[in-house]
């Protein structure tokens, strides 16, 4: 790893939260994420929350290399064995976004709407079921995955991942709970808790699943290289199951190279 490198990222990421020309330290950061692999850039910041920068502070400044990794997430995934922990995780995000958009595009029709069907009701309890469904996928994120980048040394972004967790489990538990009694409350009180929750879960569980699919998961894979490890990895998964919704066949056994 180029310690010069993540010196430098550690100081163009700490100036992001002064109130130095954002424009310019912006592109300063993007040249920089240019040239740097996802463990450096999990160093960095881990460095910053050692230093004092609290996690909650660095969520917003993940906009910068989000745009700068985007691109690369899908030649990644292509490189992962049939069955391995992170093609599954990464499997499943595709369906939370699915039902993210599908709660974004309810919400709309809600909010437009002077009153909610049978079948707004309906779709909105299968929403938040699945959505709270989803713990599962954290789960095996906490318990089987983060460990093993925290004994390689990268502690920041799975305690970062952690926070946000917790908070993104509120909402989507808070959205259960408005669906299971959506019949029972006033319309105007719905369309806007429901507005309200549907802003915040839409937003930064989306967030949340690209910092992962872009920076944690290849983190992993970088710091993790010993087959013998994803194999234990998969098997905690396993003990600790698997969404209502995960695709079958990424639960398979992972092949022998």
């Amino acid at each position: 790893m180029a310690t010069n490198r993540v010196d430098e990222l550690t100081d163009v990421l700490r100036r992001l939260t002064t109130g130095e020309d954002r424009a310019q330290v912006r592109q300063e950061a993007e040249e920089l994420l240019r040239t740097i692999t996802p463990q450096e850039l999990s160093v960095a910041e881990q460095r910053l929350i050692e230093s004092g920068t609290e996690p909650e502070e660095l969520r917003h400044l993940c906009d910068v290399h989000l745009r700068v990794l985007s691109d690369e997430v899908a030649s990644f995934r292509a490189e992962l064995a049939q069955g391995h922990p992170v093609d599954t995780l990464m499997a499943e995000h595709e369906v939370i976004l699915e039902a993210l958009a599908e709660l974004e595009e309810l919400n709309k029709a809600v909010q437009q709407g002077d009153a909610l069907s049978e079948e707004q009701a309906d779709r909105l309890t299968h929403i938040a079921t699945h959505l709270v469904e989803a713990e599962r996928h954290h789960q095996r994120e906490e318990d089987a995955l983060f460990p093993e980048l925290e004994q390689r040394g990268v502690t920041g972004p799975p305690r970062i991942m952690r926070i946000e967790h917790e908070k993104l489990r509120a909402r989507k538990h808070a959205l259960l709970e408005l669906a299971e009694k959506a019949k029972e409350i006033p319309f105007e009180e719905l369309q806007w808790r429901l507005d309200g929750l549907t802003t915040y879960l839409v937003f930064n569980l989306r967030d949340h699943i690209f910092k992962e699919d872009n920076i944690l998961y290849p983190a992993a894979v970088e710091v993790v290289t010993d087959p013998a490890v994803w194999e234990q990895v998969k098997l905690q998964c396993d003990e600790i199951g698997y969404c209502c919704f995960t695709p079958t066949e990424k639960t398979e056994p992972v092949p022998a190279p």
